[in-house]
């Protein structure tokens, strides 16, 4: 009967190491899963940011160019460019607490949780 609860004992044990290996194992596979999903988040997100940056200043010079030859001048189309953008800054910097500051705020909330949320129905799915 001793023979039996030693063995008893050592088998629990052997299955609480093998119990706590699995875990980390898993534990381990499911942050390298986060990472590479955040780190594909950013890559992607920078591309398109990229992308807006360049469209946006071949657009500016676009429209500098465009008002210059009906103006005129380089100087005067450039500088209405300029006038428009001092005035898009003023308002952003007037707007950005009450506005921009809280939209940007909700935005990356819901964007977090509906990733969450993607998340447990993958996992549903699964099981």
């Amino acid at each position: 009967m001793q023979e039996n609860k030693e063995k008893s004992i050592e088998d629990l044990f052997d299955d609480a190491k093998d119990y706590v290996d699995t875990r980390v194992e898993y534990t381990r596979l499911y942050l390298v899963e986060k990472v590479s999903k955040i780190f594909a988040d950013i890559v992607t997100n920078a591309a398109v940011i990229i992308c807006f940056v360049l469209a946006f200043l071949f657009g500016t010079l676009t429209l500098a160019l465009f008002l210059s030859d009906i103006l005129g001048s380089y100087a005067r189309g450039f500088g209405c460019v300029a006038m428009i953008y001092l005035l898009l800054a003023l308002i952003v910097y007037y707007a950005k607490d009450k506005y921009i500051e809280k939209a940007i705020i909700n935005f990356t909330i819901r964007n977090y949780f509906n990733k969450l949320a993607d998340k447990d129905e993958e996992e549903e799915q699964k099981i």
